[in-house]
C-alpha cells in the first residue's frame, strides 16, 4: 500500500463524475491550509481505503472524508466535514449538522444519484496538472 499521509486528511470522490471533480477542484481552491489530499473511489488507494474501513469498494455513490487514525466520514457528514475546514463563507455550512443525518442525506442521496445526469460523466478518472499531481494519492 502506498504511504498515506497522517497529518492530511483524505477526500475520495468518484474520479469520474463531472461534478465530483468540479467538487474536488473546488476544495483544493478552498482548502488555504493545505489540509486535504485526494483520491478517486475507483483507484487502487480508494478501493483500499474503502476495504479497511468495511466499505464495499464498488462504492461510488458517496464522497468519503478520512481523518487518518482519526475518522471517517461519508455522504453530508463528509461534505459538512470538509466544508469547515475550507476558507471564506463555506465554514458557514456546518451548521447544518444541526440536521438530522438522515434528513440531510435524503438531499445527498437525491444529488448523487442523479449527478451523471444532471452534470455528465467522464470516460475516465481525471488527470490531475502538474501543479495538482502533489494533492493526489493515485
Amino acid at each position: 500500500m502506498m504511504n498515506i499521509p497522517e497529518n492530511k486528511k483524505i477526500v475520495l470522490f468518484d474520479g469520474v463524475c463531472n461534478l465530483c471533480n468540479d467538487a474536488v477542484i473546488f476544495i483544493i481552491k478552498h482548502d488555504k491550509k493545505d489540509q486535504f489530499r485526494f483520491a478517486s473511489l475507483q483507484g487502487d488507494i480508494g478501493k483500499q481505503l474503502l476495504e479497511e474501513r468495511g466499505l464495499d469498494p464498488n462504492y461510488l455513490d458517496s464522497i468519503i472524508l478520512i481523518e487518518p487514525g482519526i475518522a471517517w466520514y461519508q455522504k453530508s457528514d463528509a461534505a459538512l466535514e470538509i466544508a469547515k475546514e475550507l476558507s471564506g463563507i463555506y465554514q458557514g455550512l456546518k451548521f447544518f449538522k444541526f440536521l438530522p443525518t438522515g434528513l440531510r442525506d435524503i438531499f445527498y442521496k437525491g444529488i448523487a444519484n442523479n449527478r451523471y445526469k444532471w452534470f455528465g460523466k467522464k470516460e475516465s478518472c481525471m488527470i490531475p496538472t502538474p501543479e495538482l499531481k502533489g494533492k493526489f494519492l493515485d
